[in-house]
């Protein structure tokens, strides 16, 4: 066990055991961020990845960024690294993982903790810095240590395996919920390129043309401005046209007019013929007489 936890062996923790082991305790801090080291421990190790977490910070401090502000939840389970509006889950220590913690003696608002990543099986070494809470935060941290491994003593190691199930199901939900917003940021963007499309490809001022309106016995009334031709019939074919009655007058072989009997009157014959058919209209009407 490294010093920051066995410096407090004789004297008693800050926190109740119900906080640690029921609740969490939150703290405010600046992470500086994290980065691989060689060991799972020891004092030089740390110094190393502080030296160079901090040169790292100062380079994109000169840049113009600022130091992300993070919110620790520390319980027995571990100690879980969160983005202080959204509570979004960064980082999900488990207790059980992390081999070291300490606070820096040349800086006091340094402290460190490292962690074995449970994909890459790398050795983390996490960098915080804390203006008043530096040496409280590594103690709370002590104690859940102590609390955890009383548990372990009482449970007989079930209840370590019971905590892995836990964390492993944790990490399981916290991945479902990263995915879901992925999903649901490309299914927004979807949607924003869909409205853009519809938009850009509508020509502008069209109107979508309305079916005419029927009467109580389903049929189309009459219009004499609309064409006959435009409106389809019930099973969706168009009526045939109408034939439209030529204005031009044809002749036969030898250059007369056809006989029409509706367009011709009793004045249009020539003088001798219609002398003769007078009369014989007239001998007609003698003979019916008599008889």
């Amino acid at each position: 066990m490294n010093r920051a936890f066995s410096r407090k062996k004789d004297k008693t923790w800050m926190h109740t055991p119900e906080a640690l082991s029921k609740h969490y305790i939150p703290y405010n801090a600046k992470f500086l961020g994290s980065t691989e080291v060689e060991q799972p421990k020891g004092t030089e190790v740390v110094r190393d990845a502080v030296r160079k977490l901090k040169f790292a910070r100062h380079i994109k401090k000169s840049e113009g960024q600022k130091i992300p502000k993070v919110e620790l939840q520390i319980s027995i389970y571990g100690v879980k690294i969160l983005e202080p509006k959204t509570k979004e889950v960064q980082h999900n220590c488990q207790l059980h993982r992390i081999s070291f913690c300490a606070d820096d003696k040349t800086d006091k608002r340094i402290f460190t903790f490292i962690c074995k990543d449970s994909e890459s099986n790398k050795h983390l070494c996490y960098v915080f810095d804390s203006e008043k809470c530096a040496e409280e935060i590594t103690l709370t941290i002590g104690q859940a240590f102590d609390l955890a491994y009383r548990k372990f003593l009482e449970s007989g190691g079930k209840d370590v395996e019971t905590r892995k199930q836990i964390a492993g199901l944790q990490k399981r939900i916290q991945d479902l919920e990263t995915e879901n917003m992925e999903l649901k940021n490309k299914v927004q963007d979807l949607e924003s390129q869909l409205r853009i499309t519809q938009v850009s490809t509508s020509p502008a001022g069209s109107v979508t043309p309305k079916s005419p309106s029927t009467d109580i016995f389903d049929m189309i009334p009459f219009s004499p401005i609309s064409h006959q031709s435009s409106i389809p019939t019930r099973n969706g074919t168009q009526p045939p046209p109408v034939p439209t009655r030529s204005t031009e007058i044809k002749r036969d072989l030898f250059g007369a007019e056809p006989f029409d009997p509706f367009n011709c009157g009793a004045g249009e014959f020539p003088p001798d013929i219609q002398s003769k058919l007078d009369e014989m209209q007239r001998q007609r009407w003698r003979g019916s007489k008599w008889d």
